[in-house]
């Protein structure tokens, strides 16, 4: 995949290469900041940033929808998908919600999704999430770097 500079906003003389526009699907928490963090990767924001309520998605950005294995987060991934138009299919990004397996039906329904979708990445659950204050905090931890990897490989092919 290749990325083409976008301007960051209007009227600024810098461009940026925008790799990944992520759009949470049920909520913007700290699993969808440490997500756009994993995915930028130390570039201060210009490699994957959360897309504001409205914004438009830059030229060039990878779509990144997240949400959790929820049923509910499943099922407003199926109310994005059913308006999603002419854009670029997007990545799914799945972030456990617990430790177990997602119940039966969020899994049935992400299943019949993936032909709507770039590809599918999971993220395992990160029990760290629930005492950062942040998503650079949470990066500090072994677990979470090992995620970001793994996250990267996935949506870059490598």
């Amino acid at each position: 995949m290749t990325t083409q500079p976008v301007t960051s906003t209007p009227g600024a003389d810098t461009s940026v290469a925008l790799r990944y526009a992520l759009m949470p699907v049920d909520g913007n928490g700290i699993a969808v900041a440490t997500v756009a963090a994993m995915l930028d990767n130390d570039a201060g924001g210009e490699r994957a940033r959360v897309l504001a309520p409205g914004e438009v998605l830059p030229y060039g950005a990878a779509p990144v929808l997240v949400t959790d294995t929820t049923l509910y987060g499943t099922s407003r991934l199926e109310a994005t998908l059913r308006r999603w138009g002419p854009l670029p299919r997007p990545w799914l990004v799945l972030v456990a919600d617990a430790p177990a397996r997602p119940v039966q039906d969020a899994r049935f329904l992400v299943r019949a999704l993936e032909g709507r979708l770039a590809g599918v990445a999971r993220l395992p659950y990160l029990p760290v999430l629930r005492a950062v204050k942040g998503p650079d905090e949470a990066l500090e931890y072994k677990d979470v770097q090992t995620a970001a990897e793994k996250l990267r490989r996935t949506i870059e092919g490598k």
